[in-house]
């Protein structure tokens, strides 16, 4: 269970959901359009929509991830940029003041975010501020920004809010998020795709 003061540890996250995971990863990769430049979020999902992403189209990823960006190394038509800072032992995601001053210099296409809980009242939301504050980096040097999470996110509240649902063009969840609570999350602008 993850509240506003735990979070849970990628080996955990990795069994979570799995099968959810990896249709919403598949998706989200599918909506890359014409992107050239994309950020991937940490955490354990947006390793997916790493490993999803399709062969063939060169990229620019910038990653906050250890293993999102061990994940792309490998594939030649990726350049991958990682960003600095202090690393965190739960997710293995960079954070502090040199991931957020290098996100500042960007102008990127597309974000892949993640987060902790996304809901009407509190928008999108993570447990430690500094994770949050990278996350907003991320979303003020976005174009245009996906959010990605399970349907155990949304109507979750958490300690340090980053961004607003409006903030986003699309949501992309499990087809478990009923279309009821869908409606509501879409009354602030994005689309939400279940799947």
């Amino acid at each position: 269970m993850e509240s506003s003061r735990f979070e849970t540890p990628l080996d955990f996250r990795e069994n979570a959901n799995s099968e959810e995971k990896s249709r919403i990863a598949d998706a989200a990769a599918s909506q890359l359009g014409h992107a050239q430049t994309i950020f991937i979020d940490e955490g354990f999902l947006p390793q997916l929509v790493a490993r999803a992403l399709p062969d063939g189209k060169a990229l620019t990823v910038v990653t906050a991830s250890l293993p999102v960006a061990n994940e792309l190394a490998a594939r030649r038509e990726f350049e991958v940029l990682l960003l600095g800072g202090r690393v965190r032992g739960t997710t293995l995601g960079t954070v502090d003041h040199w991931a957020t001053t290098m996100l500042s210099s960007f102008v990127i296409d597309l974000a892949f975010i993640g987060a902790n809980g996304i809901s009407t009242e509190h928008g999108l939301t993570t447990p430690d501020p500094a994770v949050a504050a990278v996350k907003r980096a991320a979303v003020a040097a976005s174009r245009h920004r996906i959010f990605i999470g399970t349907h155990t996110k949304f109507g979750v509240a958490s300690f340090s809010r980053f961004a607003e649902i409006g903030e986003f063009e699309k949501l992309v969840t499990g087809e478990q998020l009923s279309p009821h609570r869908a409606q509501l999350f879409a009354q602030f602008g994005p689309k939400v795709l279940r799947v």
